[in-house]
């Protein structure tokens, strides 16, 4: 464990390098604190010696240092606090932000698989968790230092007693080793677990509406209650650790207060301490026997969880456990919007999507993809926008391999529009900022003029600081979509991909979508994988996919006169 938790307070350290003054007063008013927790009890100590001794002059001097230490005490603790709490909170902060960046690296496969309850616990919870060393941590050390000085003074007074209270002290600590490194064990399971329950409860938020009209409430309430059991049972064998150990210890350690007793008589019975002196070695009993080993029982927790929460949060930096998003060097500075997918293959869990997909899409160009669900269409716009990354073949952007661009030159130029596009609980102008924050209200209207929402907009009682509720709940289907439209206009990217754009939307609804992707063409290369036939009749190009390839190519009518397939689908969508 030692290794361990030097390597990580340094990567902590390095991560809130900014607050490191803060850390470092901290230090100091702890060493001050730690003094004046020798000290002190010296002090009252020899209150009681002189009290017994009936030396009540020296009585008065004695306490008012003893106030003015407290005094000293309770001021230094203020600033200690203070310091800490700079410390902590910043770099909390900090290592949250970078840790929210490496998460955004992540390859979409490892997000797919490990779910969301993994990345908030390791963004909250355990990111918090290590902070706790700086707080509890130095605080549960400076216990135990002082109580290291109070040994001191036990040797100084008196040898025989001071090794019993070594011999005591050696044995509880050997047992708290012994629990930590058991309840460590059991510790990380459970919070693997507890990963999975943060899973579910986030689906049971972000998807209660589909839960109740699916009518799955009771189904999905069964799955969670399985997992939140199995996730308190984990928490109960952990729990029982310690109360099984803390038992043992709490027999142990009145055992030895008795004995103490007994050693404490017949010291005094032989005149090799005074009862005075008895007196006050049997007050440090608290100090060695409970604080002491209290103190150390909780640092070694402490310890024992900084080093879990860290490896965690460590891991996902490092990419120990989670394969990150590799891209290449090559930057397009203007880039024309040419693409050209050359015999791709590509398979998610042994299932083949693509094979040996191959086709061009010329700058300026607008094409739509059509063909069953399940035919490779979505998996085409994922592949371009390097959500996943091929099984062979190769991509090319304006002639330049997908895997060489670094990532501006495929992200910053490429906007793909859903069936149901994520609008974030923000304004209206807010959502706009996240893609350009120096963006102005003209700019923003001009972009819902040309996707058909600035009536709607404008209608609003609170205008563009309109918010609009988490995922766009307070617009219709139709409108986050051409809210999603506005907000890729104000990105300004050369190639727009539009999934399933116009999928179970109203025709007048659609019409305005339509209206919204005929104000781009020309001047986007735009892509549209197509539910509805009727909406891409105008398109440049029309490409049928069938398991994962192109069978058949060409405008609206070159594939009615020639495609048999493209004509059924076509005319069985006019009967419907």
């Amino acid at each position: 464990m030692k290794n361990e938790t030097i390597v990580n307070l340094k990567r902590v350290f390095l991560l809130g390098k900014k607050y490191v003054w803060a850390f470092i007063f901290e230090i100091f008013t702890t060493v001050i604190q730690i003094i004046i927790g020798i000290v002190l009890p010296l002090f009252l100590a020899k209150q009681i010696v002189l009290l017994t001794d009936n030396v009540y002059d020296q009585i008065i001097f004695i306490s008012l240092a003893v106030v003015f230490i407290a005094i000293i005490n309770e001021i230094n603790k203020a600033l200690m606090s203070k310091s800490c709490q700079i410390f902590r909170r910043g770099t909390v902060k900090d290592i949250q932000i970078k840790l929210g960046e490496e998460i955004l690296k992540i390859s979409q496969s490892d997000i797919e698989k490990y779910g969301t309850g993994v990345f908030i616990e390791r963004l909250t919870q355990d990111i918090e968790q290590m902070s706790e060393i700086f707080t509890k941590g130095v605080g549960y050390l400076s216990g135990v230092i002082i109580n290291i000085g109070i040994f001191i003074a036990i040797f100084l007074i008196n040898k025989i007693v001071f090794i019993y209270y070594f011999t005591v002290a050696t044995i509880l600590t050997l047992l708290y080793l012994f629990k930590t490194n058991k309840a460590g064990k059991r510790d990380i399971k459970y919070r693997k677990q507890k990963e999975k329950v943060s899973g579910l409860i986030s689906e049971l938020v972000r998807g209660e509406k589909d839960i109740k009209m699916l009518f799955a409430k009771s189904a999905f309430m069964n799955r969670l209650s399985l997992e939140i059991i199995d996730k308190n049972d984990k928490y109960n064998d952990r729990r029982n650790i310690d109360i099984i150990y803390n038992c043992i210890i709490g027999i142990i350690t009145s055992v030895f207060e008795f004995l103490l007793i007994i050693l404490l008589v017949l010291l005094t019975k032989n005149n090799s301490i005074s009862a005075a002196i008895a007196v006050a070695l049997f007050t440090y009993k608290t100090n060695i026997m409970t604080n002491l080993m209290e103190k150390v029982a909780l640092l070694l927790d402490e310890l024992k969880n900084f080093n879990i929460s860290s490896n965690r949060v460590f891991s996902i930096m490092d990419s120990l456990d989670f394969e990150k998003e590799i891209f290449g060097t090559i930057h397009l500075e203007n880039l024309e919007g040419n693409f050209e997918f050359k015999d791709v293959n590509f398979s998610y869990q042994d299932y083949k999507v693509l094979d040996n997909m191959t086709f061009k899409v010329n700058s300026g160009e607008t094409v739509a993809f059509v063909g069953k669900s399940g035919a490779g269409k979505s998996t085409i716009f994922n592949l371009l926008g390097k959500l996943y990354n091929v099984d062979s073949g190769d991509i090319f952007i304006d002639g330049v391999s997908i895997s060489k661009l670094d990532e501006v030159s495929i992200r910053d130029n490429i906007t793909v529009i859903n069936q149901n596009p994520y609008i974030f609980n923000m304004s209206i102008k807010d959502n706009f900022k996240l893609v350009k924050d120096n963006i102005t209200d003209d700019e923003i209207i001009e972009s819902l003029k040309l996707s058909c929402l600035y009536e709607f907009v404008s209608a609003l009682p609170n205008g563009l600081n309109t918010i609009i509720g988490e995922g766009g709940t307070n617009l219709s289907g139709g409108q986050r979509q051409r809210l999603a439209i506005a907000r890729a206009l104000i990105q300004n990217t050369k190639i727009i991909l539009f999934d399933e754009a116009t999928s179970a939307l109203d025709n007048e609804t659609q019409r305005d979508i339509q209206i919204a992707i005929d104000n781009l063409k020309g001047k986007y290369t735009i892509m549209i994988i197509a539910h509805r036939l009727s909406t891409i009749v105008n398109s440049d190009r029309i490409m049928l996919v069938e398991k994962g390839k192109i069978v058949a190519q060409g405008s609206h009518e070159e594939l009615l006169s020639k495609c048999k397939t493209y004509k059924s689908l076509y005319e069985n969508e006019l009967i419907e």
